[in-house]
């Protein structure tokens, strides 16, 4: 299991609804953040990955609020990759604020699609090569 902390994501007035506290929507762009650089820890990115002709859409994603995020919060989101990826690639989410409260857990699982062809596809060699130590 690979776990990575994506630190310093602050929280900005446009991420709060009226009352202060992140609109919830704004999670997913959280957990795009978390995901893109766990990827980057990996020696990956996804503009990478489009140059070699792969995409990643969404599957599924899935969210739990749990005490709200608040205007100028310093976020800390920690992203776990349960499993090697395959064909889809889980990530899972704890976000925390500056005090280390728990505020949200999410999941969101991939899909690695051949551009060219539009279909499922399994992940890249190098990708799950890259992933391997994290895995017993």
């Amino acid at each position: 299991m690979l776990t990575y902390d994506v630190t310093n994501i602050r929280v900005r007035y446009y991420d709060t609804d009226q009352m202060g506290i992140v609109y919830y929507g704004n999670y997913a762009r959280f957990y795009e953040i978390g995901r893109v650089e766990t990827m980057r820890y990996l020696g990956l990115n996804y503009k990478e990955l489009e140059e070699r002709g792969f995409s990643l859409p969404v599957y599924d994603l899935n969210s739990r609020f749990i005490r709200p995020a608040r205007y100028d919060d310093l976020l800390t989101i920690r992203v776990t990759i349960p499993q090697l990826p395959k064909t889809r690639f889980m990530f899972t989410y704890e976000i925390f604020n500056q005090d280390g409260q728990l505020l949200n857990t999410g999941q969101t699982t991939l899909v690695f699609v051949r551009t060219s062809t539009g279909r499922p596809c399994t992940a890249p060699d190098d990708l799950i090569e890259a992933a391997k130590p994290f895995f017993s």
